[in-house]
């Protein structure tokens, strides 16, 4: 019952963005824009083009952080694009986290399905911690650009679906912006005042160089 209302919220957020056609489906042939992706010819829309079946199946949370994302956005879901909203199913594992990461490109809401999960998000002015122990049918929003996680506080799998104003929210994951690519170490020590040989085991586990 939870998702049937999450869902239609998700829709009626979205009729607040003005449109001069009825819908733009994603033209997924054709590289993506600022503004999402190219609109197919209409002739060639479908049915299918408004229905997406990914979410169905829970995602494998066999990895570093116990935890999976199913995104349904315009590149996954052709149907969303132009229209300013789209959602993903997040499966976590007993004591799988969402590392803290950010969306530039959209706020989110989180309506929790099944186990308890803690939430948290930081302010960008003053950076005040806001955190809170989500249960079944519970409901937190994340203001777009802001630093956020969730985590499965519980001792069994949590399930949960996000939706975003925007058709592609963006992401970028804090941990992995540092350690999963070759920012060199030194420069990394400067800027987070973290210890070399911190950064160097970080960059060990995510796969970054330097």
């Amino acid at each position: 019952m939870y998702l049937h209302y999450f869902i239609l919220f998700s829709l009626l957020a979205a009729a607040s963005t003005a449109l001069v056609q009825d819908f733009c489906v994603a033209d997924l042939s054709l590289p993506a824009g600022p503004a999402g992706y190219p609109c197919k010819k209409s002739s060639s829309v479908t049915a299918d083009d408004f229905a997406f079946h990914g979410l169905a199946a829970a995602g494998n949370t066999t990895n570093i952080i116990s935890a999976a994302v199913t995104p349904a956005f315009d590149g996954q879901f052709p149907g969303v694009n132009g229209l300013g909203v789209s959602i993903a199913r997040l499966d976590l594992a007993a004591g799988g986290v969402i590392p803290i990461h950010t969306h530039p490109a959209a706020s989110e809401i989180l309506v929790v399905i099944e186990g308890t999960i803690c939430a948290g998000l930081i302010s960008s002015f003053d950076n005040v911690v806001y955190l809170k122990t989500l249960f079944k049918g519970d409901v937190m929003v994340f203001p777009q650009g802001l630093l956020h996680f969730q985590i499965n506080s519980g001792k069994t799998p949590a399930l949960a679906y996000v939706s975003f104003s925007g058709q592609n929210p963006g992401l970028q994951i804090t941990d992995f912006a540092l350690f999963a690519n070759d920012f060199p170490t030194e420069l990394v020590a400067k800027t987070t005042f973290l210890d070399v040989a911190q950064i160097k085991k970080l960059k060990g586990v995510l796969g970054g160089t330097k």
